[in-house]
């Protein structure tokens, strides 16, 4: 039995027992240097998140209590149990790898910018207030990349002032307005092609 992590090899089996040899394979790759502040969706964005992130590699995910954003969202059967867990999982086998991100919550915006990375290149998606779109962004060579996304009802003046202030750019990813999910998979998907992980 040949896959992606090993090969295994059946010795011997009876009504009792089956015996295996195992040979772990080379490595999974290492996870990409992107980190997620996301501001606390719907639990099904959620969900939904927590899989196609963890399928597209990225290193960490917060969640963080958005100023803008329902406050109940955070008592969800999906944090309260094992289901998150489970998203995340579901998520790595997907990608045929065992590794699996960093997911944390915050309370705050601020609080979440504070567990950054401190030398990482910072950039946030703004429909409104951005000055140029997200393939115009240029980390900073050998660097890793914070993307910020706000709540489902966007960010409130008082984080975007933090934002500026935390040296965040600000991008957009084109006049449509997306669904968070379609927006995080878009974005990690650029910011890979600019750190040519691909």
């Amino acid at each position: 039995m040949d896959g992606p992590i090993g090969k295994g090899t059946l010795l011997a089996t009876n009504e009792d027992s089956l015996a295996l040899s195992f040979a772990w394979g080379k490595s999974p790759p290492p996870l990409y240097p992107i980190h997620l502040l996301i501001g606390l969706p719907r639990p099904q964005t959620s969900r939904d998140l927590l899989r196609d992130l963890t399928t597209l590699g990225v290193f960490s995910i917060c969640f963080f209590r958005s100023e803008r954003g329902e406050a109940s969202y955070a008592s969800s059967t999906l944090w309260k149990s094992d289901e998150w867990r489970n998203c995340v999982i579901n998520g790595a086998a997907q990608a045929f790898c065992t590794r699996l991100p960093e997911i944390s919550h915050c309370g705050s915006l601020l609080e979440g910018i504070t567990s950054l990375p401190p030398s990482a290149s910072r950039v946030t998606l703004d429909n409104y207030e951005a000055s140029g779109s997200l393939t115009e962004f240029n980390p900073a060579a050998s660097s890793s990349v914070v993307l910020a996304l706000g709540s489902e009802r966007g960010w409130s003046p008082r984080e975007r002032l933090l934002l500026r202030d935390s040296h965040f750019v600000f991008a957009h990813l084109g006049t449509r307005v997306l669904r968070t999910e379609t927006a995080c998979v878009a974005a990690v998907t650029l910011i890979r092609s600019k750190l040519g992980l691909f």
